[in-house]
């Protein structure tokens, strides 16, 4: 399926966030940001999709970078998969950052591939990377979703005329992290909590962020809050290098008496959005992390899952995840 050419386009370097916004908010629906490339390059050269106009970021040095701020982190939204898998201060505060940093693709693409990059990437499923006409795509089917579709890796839950799942390995991390996404455009600046940045179809099935033309992800903000907890992160795929998750699970807990006090968990790869698993929370909450209330979380993990002709895998591999996840962090 791959043509291996891509189209000319006009290429724009600004040297500034203003000047980038700017460009963005003038070309509208023809602006395309590019920050490391590597998904972005993907359509372009299998003319999946397709623009006239490329704001290059890679100039803006400001969009780079770890800064610690009074209450947490920023981190720029250019800054490498590498840098945070790597950086002393993500490690030491938020080691689930880092260690999902670490699990993303092959060390040549975290040398390249920016955080930003990563929470904004597309979906993976194929019927819609080659080009077909499915209802993301603005068309009328979801191949997928049929008698004779492939969907080992779609989704649990969610569905709403597609069944295509998130692949970022770093948004199940933000999202226990409480992360506050920071978004400008010509009106000014907002943050967005990362729970709410990822989007589902019900909402908008041609996008999967809150990201509209004109908008930029500028850095992602970390608070203090969740620093130093138990943390725990897996990622399941086909192979431990490349490939995108069968599934991941994040988790940040608090203990204190010898029972769970505080906790967040997340799902990557079940949902078209990092599923925020708050009944496990819920049940976990009070309890000693043991196996007891290990299984029980597993259970209530997995609770209202739908699953399609070959992914039925997916439900003990979650419950799986979970328990260990109370049991192991």
């Amino acid at each position: 399926m791959s043509k291996d050419m891509m189209r000319a386009f006009e290429l724009y370097q600004p040297e500034s966030v203003e000047n980038a916004v700017g460009l963005l908010g003038r070309l509208g629906s023809d602006g395309w940001a590019l920050a490391g490339g590597n998904d972005t390059l993907d359509w372009f050269k299998d003319r999946a999709k397709y623009t006239s106009s490329v704001v290059d970021l890679s100039g803006i040095e400001s969009l780079k970078g770890i800064r610690e701020t009074a209450d947490g982190i920023e981190i720029g939204a250019l800054t490498t998969l590498t840098e945070i898998e790597s950086s002393p201060l993500i490690q030491e505060r938020f080691g689930i950052l880092a260690q999902a940093s670490g699990r993303v693709a092959s060390p040549q693409i975290r040398n390249t591939g920016t955080i930003g990059g990563n929470v904004c990437q597309d979906t993976r499923c194929w019927y819609y990377r080659y080009g077909l006409d499915c209802y993301r795509a603005g068309g009328t089917t979801c191949y997928a979703d049929t008698p004779e579709g492939q969907n080992r890796e779609h989704c649990l839950w969610g569905a709403d005329r597609c069944v295509a799942v998130t692949p970022s390995d770093t948004a199940p991390a933000l999202v226990v992290l409480d992360a506050r996404m920071v978004i400008q455009n010509g009106e000014g600046e907002r943050e967005v909590p990362a729970e709410e940045f990822f989007i589902g179809p019900e909402i908008d099935i041609e996008r999967m962020t809150v990201l509209e033309a004109g908008d930029l992800l500028t850095a992602i903000r970390i608070s203090n809050e969740w620093s130093g907890s138990r943390f725990y992160f897996e990622k399941v795929a086909d192979r431990n290098t490349w490939d995108f998750p069968l599934v991941n699970i994040a988790s940040a807990m608090v203990v204190e008496g010898g029972v769970i006090s505080r906790i967040r968990m997340a799902a990557g790869a079940v949902q078209c959005v990092p599923r925020r698993l708050t009944v496990v929370e819920e049940v976990v909450t009070g309890s000693a992390p043991d196996e007891e209330t290990a299984a029980l979380a597993g259970q209530a993990a997995v609770r209202g899952a739908i699953p399609l002709n070959y992914n039925h895998f997916k439900i003990p591999l979650l419950e799986n995840l979970v328990k260990r996840a109370i049991r192991d962090s």
